[in-house]
């Protein structure tokens, strides 16, 4: 989907949209804006319900003030109008209450986005605005000071978040990949110390480049390759409904009889992606006019080690991310379904997913199919798709309930003896 085609107002619904569906607003909650080419301004209505907006219902802001529209402007109107002006780079503005960032607006701490350096890249520095009254003409001036002072992220004391980007996509993306941050940083307060990723190392994992490989121009699909690019399409969909994935975040790849793989492309928006935007690897070649994933090298490598790993994932699940953030270690004997499906998940240290893929690679056998890495992501690995799937669901829930557990009572584990009995029935 080519979103940046879309009319001002089609974009404004289907951001609307995800964010409402995602339990990022409430019904009378939030709004959106965008300033076109022409100085209008584009922006949902004040009052109305953010579960059933059409496009009919957004409301277009002459620059001479006049309005068109069938509703009232959104009662932040003004603080949006305030950062266009203060601010002439941007051109879509974001604002809306997600329970974990009013988390930290109520406590009137910033998340700390060094927890990922992917976190840190696509929010950028932010800032803390003094309170006041929505909509009021003093909570504009006071939003729009820091976003003078160059920042796109401004949390406000009480009350929420502004988002402000080049475009509107841009916008909604700093703010899922900042919801995601602060709910990974929630969720790790719980159960041990937030690490934070040094600069240096922020700039490391900056500097990761697309893979440069050769390009091979595929001029045939077969039914087997049709198949899996539409499976996984419908897997990705699935992991991003399930807030396994944000838009720019994840991986999914998946090998073919031939030994070509296909994997999600780089920088392309998770939730829309179609069997056409995925790309096919092969012979160390990648499909003439695409990108593949950053963690492209580390799949082949897998795949070349392990003839029995036919597909691998890469996610940011919040709850598994709580563990890849903190100094705290994820134990799969919590219930025997738990531990069967995941077995010995093993940690490794930052940077070592794309420093050192050969050491990484290595570290996969029948006991562990899965590697938390610290301050970055988790990877799974399965015999088919479903399999590798099926594995990521189990270790985020898995992941959550020994999170909830910590406000109940100290975990029994599974005790060996009951693990023996379990590897001897199910022959692992």
């Amino acid at each position: 989907m080519n979103f940046e085609t879309l009319h001002p107002a089609d974009q404004l619904v289907m951001l609307m949209e995800r964010i409402y569906s995602y339990g990022m607003t409430t019904t009378s909650g939030g709004n959106l804006s965008i300033l076109d080419d022409n100085g209008d301004i584009w922006i949902t209505p004040a009052g109305y319900d953010k579960g059933s907006l059409t496009r009919k219902d957004i409301v277009q802001v002459k620059p001479d003030g006049t309005v068109i529209g069938i509703h009232k402007p959104s009662s932040e109107y003004p603080v949006h109008s305030r950062i266009y002006k203060a601010r002439p780079d941007i051109k879509g503005v974001l604002h809306a209450h997600p329970p974990a960032l009013v988390a930290f607006s109520i406590s009137r701490v910033i998340p700390e986005t060094k927890i990922i350096p992917n976190v840190n890249a696509i929010c950028g520095t932010m800032s803390m605005a003094p309170y006041d009254v929505p909509g009021s003409v003093g909570l504009g001036e006071k939003v729009t000071e820091e976003f003078k002072k160059g920042h796109n992220m401004v949390m406000l004391e009480n009350h929420g978040v502004f988002v402000g980007a080049a475009d509107i996509f841009k916008a909604f993306m700093a703010f899922e990949t900042l919801d995601f941050c602060a709910r990974v940083e929630i969720e790790g307060r719980k159960i041990g110390n937030i690490k934070v990723v040094p600069d240096r190392y922020l700039s490391t994992a900056k500097d990761k480049q697309q893979v440069q490989i050769d390009e091979f121009k595929c001029e045939k699909y077969s039914s087997e390759e049709r198949e899996a690019r539409r499976d996984m399409c419908k897997f990705i969909h699935r992991a991003y409904d399930q807030q396994l994935f944000t838009s720019s975040q994840g991986t999914f790849s998946q090998r073919l009889s031939d030994g070509s793989i296909i994997i999600t492309p780089y920088a392309k928006d998770r939730k829309y992606l179609e069997p056409e935007d995925l790309v096919k690897v092969q012979n160390n070649c990648r499909e003439e006019g695409k990108h593949p994933s950053r963690s492209a090298l580390l799949h082949l490598k897998i795949y070349e080690k392990h003839p029995e790993i036919n597909s691998i994932i890469i996610a940011h699940a919040p709850n598994v991310m709580a563990f890849a953030c903190t100094d705290a270690e994820f134990d799969s004997r919590t219930i025997p379904e738990a531990y069967i499906m995941l077995r010995d998940v093993k940690k490794i240290p930052f940077g070592a997913s794309f420093l050192q893929p050969d050491m990484v690679a290595d570290m996969f056998d029948h006991m562990t199919n899965i590697i938390i890495c610290e301050n970055d992501c988790v990877i799974v690995t399965g015999a088919s798709l479903l399999n590798a799937f099926d594995k990521l669901e189990v270790m985020e829930y898995s992941a959550k309930a020994v999170v909830a557990s910590k406000v109940i009572a100290p975990i029994v584990e599974i005790s060996d003896n009951e693990i023996k009995d379990l590897r001897e029935a199910f022959n692992f």
